[in-house]
Formats: C-alpha cells, structure tokens, sequence
C-alpha cells in the first residue's frame, strides 16, 4: 500500500522516471515543492510547460532554441569554416563552455548503435552531409563521446564526408575513452579542443 496521498504519490512516481532520480530522492524533492513558497513551485512548473511548448530545434543544426534559428546560427562572430559534430545539445553546451571553440555546430540528436535499434537515419546525418556540401567548411571536427557507439558514429559520418575537400579531425583523447562530455570539466574540454588530431 502507497504511503503517500494521491496527488504526492503520482509526484513522486513522476520524479523518478527522471534520469538519475531514485524513490528517495523523489520523495525528498516532492516534499521540498510542497515546503517552498507557492510561487516558487508554480514557477518550476511553468518552466517545464515552456519548454514543453516553446523549445524545439534549430532548423540549421538542430541546438535547442525557441525560435527557428539558435543564437550560434544567428551570430555573424563565429568561423564559419569549421564545424563540430556532436550528439547532443548538452554536448554542444559543454564545448561552448570552455570556450575553446567559436565555429560552428551540428547536433546529431544521437548516435549509431544497432543494439539498441539506432540507425543512421534516426539521426541529423543527412542533413550533415547537405550542409557540408552547401557550404564553405575547411575542417570538421568530430566531437562525438569517446565509446563504441560514438566512435562507430564518427568513423561512419567520416567516410561519408571523406569526398568533401575538408580536413576531418576529432577532440584529442584528454577526454578519457568511456566518459560523457557533458560531465568533463572546462579545462579538459578546452585541452581536447586545443589538441585535435586529424582523424
């Protein structure tokens, strides 16, 4: 029998379908929203409707924004030569921290693992190879996470890439093989920026 009446018991069943979120912990955060002023617990929630009904992809490289182009397609200050691939928005996120890099991005929304039924066409892929055809890129740098699938991912969008006159280079491995960028630390995103190899 639930210990918890309606209304906590189904938010706590929603707080732990969030990643990382135990029951524990989605019974400390539900009882810390019924504590905390009324205002501040109203405000989570319109912040969660906006981004449900305001947030969606950039049509050019599919970051999150709330209109059709994000602030980096937007901005006339960035290279427009080079272009980094990464798999998702919070990796795109993680790279402008360190701000090690000032071209451009392409989010892939993913990466290739046939184990788990991600296929290449599940991706931004062809959308990548329109843009490089299209447009004026001496360098593409592969910045996808450094596991099996990220790999894989890279080396697949590096043969399609490979009739292109680009120079494709990836993030040099100061970010350890295993780990996710979007937990490295500043200084080591910007060494492996710094330190790119060609790929």
């Amino acid at each position: 029998m639930d210990k918890h009446a309606g209304a906590v018991s189904e938010l706590v069943d929603q707080l732990g379908r969030l990643p990382g979120i135990g029951r524990k912990s989605a019974e400390r955060l539900a009882f810390h929203l019924l504590r905390i002023p009324e205002g501040e617990a109203l405000a989570l929630a319109e912040a969660i409707r906006r981004i449900r009904n305001d947030v969606r992809y950039c049509s050019v490289c599919f970051n999150l924004c709330e209109g059709d182009l994000c602030s980096i397609c937007r901005s006339d200050n960035r290279d427009s030569t080079r272009l980094c691939i990464v798999e998702q928005p919070r990796d795109l996120m993680s790279l402008e921290q360190s701000q090690a890099f000032q071209g451009l991005y392409h989010v892939l929304l993913g990466r290739i693992a046939p184990l788990e039924g991600i296929g290449p066409d599940q991706l931004t892929i062809d959308a990548l190879v329109d843009r490089v055809r299209e447009g004026n890129f001496s360098e593409v740098i592969m910045a996808t996470n450094p596991t099996v699938e990220g790999d894989g991912t890279s080396l697949y969008i590096s043969n399609l890439l490979s009739e292109f006159p680009i120079q494709i280079t990836r993030l040099a491995r100061g970010i350890t093989a295993g780990s996710i960028l979007e937990y490295a630390n500043r200084e080591m995103i910007a060494d492996a920026i710094t330190g790119r190899q060609k790929l």
